[in-house]
């Protein structure tokens, strides 16, 4: 029978259930155990498509094309297991799919509630993983208390009550606040915060402590005794310098021995502990550069979370720390602020506003021989960029931008021109590009054909794919024959750009070719070579 573990969080959001389970989750796996996760987010959208990033960070993309909150990345980043849309549920998805059967007639005349309806469509989902994994491990999100996420927490105490508690364990994240005026560590919003999730029939096996100061063991055994778990089940988790440092706090502390014990699992071999060597000897690196990430959102650092592991993975890869200096394309002189950056990235994004800031940073990287890598709109203003400076086409644009422009060079495909509802209808997922042979993308990537991540409805218009190569902005990769999907300059030491999102598919030990030689690119340029 496959095991479950609920991860529930307490107090404050923001704090660290994705990376707790997914450290989890690695500790297993480094035991030989099949582990899989899955989000559960509480709100009515379906997916976080059409949020801001202000309202949920970063939206993620898995390779069969559902948009995802940011944890999805860490469960891949950690895991390295490519998640699915059965990886992610909201409230919204969740209702419309019981509303549907209901419309349907498939319930049969009975009335359609919260229970036992949307909680048994709810473990359904909890089940997905349950036939192809030893663990799944199911992140609720939200806070204990809140209304949103109470149909959730009622489907995992049903699920701890008919799968037995040998298969279902809770871990509840918290938080043991530093008030400074006193100079004590607070142990009270955790205790009020593990009698919510109790009221609600889940008792938890184990906390899982965020903090900024260590806990003392007293502090530990008043955790304990107050919320009624073994004092060795109090985890400490202070802030670490980086994520990549939790598993190894977690298994200092034998947290994946309990959980083993607790499901009563028998591990299929030792630890595997070439991971944390691994990472012991890449977050210690012996030289650094600076990356510019120019964008609009350059405040808000979770709305480009994956871009900045990637970049992170590739600094591990060579040995260097990659600082990034983040630049806002809207309100920044960019031309001033680039000055700085050994190499230059333009991340995703819709909408206008930072774009023209961001199509000058493109001539800033080609006029000046900045290492330079465009994500999706980046790869559109490269495009823009061009047809203006180059081209003499002052007025090209993206009809994103400016409707009206004479020279569309980044435009709807037809497919896209009729689409009224805006949720889920993008350009998403894995798509296949075929790449020119002896280009620099295929000399980064080391074979003829690739598959990656795409979120965005605009393309670079093929009717000026002629007119750019003339100005040295070549296509070397193509979808179907028909789709740009790369381009890149050869009168450049580094320039490339794609419309996907390569930042989805890097991982710590094997980053995405194209941030490995944009770090590599960097280092020569601070090098002098």
């Amino acid at each position: 029978m496959s095991k479950f573990i609920i991860i529930t969080g307490g107090v404050v959001s923001s704090l660290g259930k994705g990376i707790s389970g997914a450290s989890i989750g690695k500790l297993l796996q480094l035991h030989g155990f099949k582990v899989n996760m899955i989000k559960c987010d509480p709100y009515i959208n379906v997916d976080p498509g059409t949020m801001s990033p202000y309202q949920h960070g970063e939206v993620f993309v898995t390779v069969d094309g559902a948009e995802a909150d940011l944890d999805l990345g860490h469960y891949e980043r950690f895991l390295d297991v490519n998640m699915t849309k059965a990886n992610t549920n909201t409230a919204g998805s969740i209702y419309q799919t019981v509303i549907d059967k209901e419309r349907r007639g498939e319930y049969l005349g009975a009335t359609v509630q919260v229970i036992p309806h949307i909680t048994n469509e709810i473990k359904k989902r909890f089940c997905a993983f349950e036939k192809d994994f030893d663990v799944s491990i199911i992140e609720i999100g939200g806070t204990v208390g809140d209304i949103e996420s109470l149909p959730f927490l009622e489907a995992a105490r049903q699920l701890c009550l008919e799968r037995g508690p040998q298969n279902v364990i809770s871990v509840h994240v918290t938080l043991v606040p530093y008030i400074s005026v006193a100079q004590e560590l607070k142990t009270k919003p955790t205790q009020h915060s593990v009698n919510k999730l109790r009221e609600v029939g889940i008792a938890p096996s184990m906390l899982i402590c965020r903090t900024e100061k260590p806990l003392s063991e007293g502090l530990k055994n008043k955790i304990s005794l107050f919320c009624s778990v073994a004092p060795k089940a109090v985890i400490e988790c202070a802030d670490a310098k980086s994520i990549y440092d939790v598993p190894l706090n977690f298994y200092k502390q034998k947290v994946d021995e309990q959980v083993i014990a607790l499901l009563g699992l028998k591990p299929k071999h030792a630890v595997d502990e070439n991971w944390f060597r691994f990472f012991d000897k890449a977050l210690h690196p012996s030289q650094s550069v600076k990356i510019a990430v120019a964008g609009k959102y350059s405040e808000l650092q979770d709305a480009y979370k994956s871009v900045n592991e990637a970049l992170r993975h590739a600094g591990m890869n060579n040995d260097t720390k990659v600082e990034i200096l983040y630049v806002n394309t809207e309100k920044d002189n960019v031309n001033e602020k680039l000055k700085a950056a050994d190499g230059i990235l333009i991340p995703g994004g819709f909408g206008t506003r930072g774009i023209e800031g961001k199509i000058e940073t493109v001539r800033f990287a080609r006029e000046n021989k900045v290492p330079f890598l465009g994500i999706c709109v980046g790869m559109q203003c490269a495009v823009i960029e061009t047809a203006r400076h180059l081209c003499g086409l002052a007025d090209a644009n993206s009809t994103e931008f400016n409707p009206a422009t004479k020279d569309p060079v980044v435009d709807l495909t037809p497919q896209q021109k009729n689409v009224v509802y805006k949720g889920g209808t993008m350009r998403l997922g894995n798509y296949t590009a075929d790449l020119e042979k002896g280009s620099l993308a295929h000399r980064l990537y080391g074979k003829d054909r690739i598959e990656e991540r795409h979120r965005h409805r605009y393309e670079f218009n093929p009717a000026y794919v002629k007119t750019l190569r003339e100005a040295g902005l070549k296509v070397s990769a193509w979808h179907e024959g028909v789709l740009p999907e790369i381009v890149e300059r050869e009168d450049h030491p580094y320039f490339i750009a794609g419309q996907f999102h390569p930042e989805f598919g890097s991982r710590p030990q094997r980053p995405h070719p194209f941030f490995d030689g944009l770090v590599k690119a960097a280092l020569k340029r601070k090098n002098g070579k």
